[in-house]
């Protein structure tokens, strides 16, 4: 099991945390690869940390469905399922919807500018074929809307869910489109006309169609 032993090793964590956000990082990015067996001893000694972190890790990590424990046999990567697409983009729209809504009220010209910047940021790396930051900044741009939303239920499952979106683009190679971009400028001028029907509306298509493009 191939381990890398140049990443980075923040500070001002709890190991079970710094454990938990390296091994997610690493099954998204295909450092471990689906169906991989792993073992906990060498992810501790990699991870400079004790084997119960990383325990605790991987029991955090098959509730959200990356990893399966079999006790006294193995612990598993989960494999990476093209048509999960399905059964991920929904429900994380509706949860999107949901945030821009709330967030609304919240909404000052500080965090529009902000958007703004982002967009900006995201359309320049579409036409640069920056796929992997587009995706980065398009998911910066809409953490912008859910942390707006001070919503702690909702910032929770849309952190999970976009997890499993991410691992998608790496595996699939999804690229976003510059329609992207329009439906992002649409959001950020429903957010100074206060409507929120129309923030719903847009929010949702915006993660639907990727579903279609799929």
């Amino acid at each position: 099991m191939p381990i890398p032993v140049n990443h980075t090793k923040p500070v001002r964590t709890t190991a079970k945390l710094h454990a938990f956000n390296q091994l997610q990082q690493w099954i998204i990015d295909g450092t471990l690869q689906p169906d991989e067996k792993l073992n906990d001893i060498e992810l501790a000694q990699a991870l400079g940390v004790s084997r119960t972190p990383i325990r605790e890790s991987l029991q955090l990590l098959e509730s959200q469905g990356f990893v399966t424990m079999q006790p006294g046999r193995a612990t598993q990567v989960t494999p990476v399922e093209k048509e999960d697409i399905n059964n991920l983009l929904p429900p994380l729209a509706v949860l999107q919807a949901l945030a821009a809504e709330l967030a609304s009220p919240n909404m000052d010209e500080e965090v529009l500018s902000l958007l703004e910047d982002k967009n900006r940021e995201f359309s320049e790396a579409l036409q640069a074929k920056e796929f992997t930051t587009a995706l980065r900044v398009d998911e910066e741009f809409h953490q912008l809307i859910v942390d707006t939303a001070n919503n702690p239920y909702i910032h929770s499952m849309v952190e999970m869910l976009q997890a499993h979106v991410r691992r998608l683009f790496y595996y699939e190679k999804i690229v976003l489109r510059e329609y992207s971009v329009e439906q992002h400028q649409n959001l950020i001028r429903a957010f100074r006309e206060k409507n929120t029907k129309e923030l719903a509306e847009v929010m949702r298509a915006n993660w639907i169609y990727t579903i279609e493009e799929f």
